[in-house]
């Protein structure tokens, strides 16, 4: 299916269970894969499964990608898995290059804006997520605007944003999980695309997106 979108910057699927086929001279890297997240568990319960997988993916990725290759994890729990995905691939690869998907946050913040403020949502830039994922993230609207204009005085409606605004999405992937069954997929997809594109050809002046880095420890 892949081939038959005929998309203008695909030549080739290489389909492999073997890692060091699937990483070698790779430039960008998208690590969806992950023990999966089931009904009721939070993404710690996830933890010790993932570390196995991705200390020996980055062990191989460093051995076998490009130097300059850029990692994407998506796998949860994502931050977790990236730092130790990270420090399994160095020295060849630069742990600045090795970040975690925030993104899906960052747009579900920015969906909830537009909805609040009555305005289209392709208006709507700066939303920021700070910390890690669920319950442990901050969702802030506090540099959010539409069209220049502050979302929060557009809404009018602080005691949303500073109240509900936070579990909503917080929660977002608990309730998409309840209602079908499975983590979200067409959000999550558009999200990665998202990431990667602002991570390799920036973002339009004036505007910000979030994603997860491997702090310098400076403040």
């Amino acid at each position: 299916e892949l081939m038959d979108c005929a998309f203008p910057l695909l030549s080739e699927v290489v389909i492999t269970a073997d890692a060091k086929t699937a990483f070698t001279g790779c430039d960008v890297a998208i690590m969806c894969g992950a023990f999966p997240r089931k009904p009721g568990m939070e993404r710690k319960d996830l933890l010790l499964t993932n570390a196995k997988i991705f200390s020996e993916q980055g062990r191989i990725m460093g051995e076998v990608a490009n130097p300059h290759c850029r990692v994407l994890v998506v796998g949860n729990p994502a931050n977790t898995n990236a730092l130790i995905f990270a420090t399994a691939a160095k020295p060849n690869i630069d742990p600045k290059n090795v970040s975690a998907l925030t993104r899906l946050d960052h747009n579900r913040a920015t969906a909830q804006c537009a909805l609040k403020a009555g305005v289209p949502i392709e208006t709507v830039k700066n939303c920021i997520i700070w910390g890690n994922h669920s319950s442990t993230q901050v969702p802030d609207v506090n540099s959010a605007v539409s069209n220049g204009q502050s979302i929060r005085k557009l809404a009018n409606n602080d005691a949303f944003f500073d109240g509900e605004f936070l579990s909503v999405v917080q929660q977002r992937g608990a309730e998409i999980m309840k209602a079908r069954g499975f983590s979200s997929a067409a959000s999550a997809a558009t999200a990665i695309v998202d990431h990667v594109h602002d991570w390799i050809l920036g973002t339009p002046e004036g505007s910000h997106v979030s994603m997860a880095v491997l702090s310098d420890r400076s403040e």
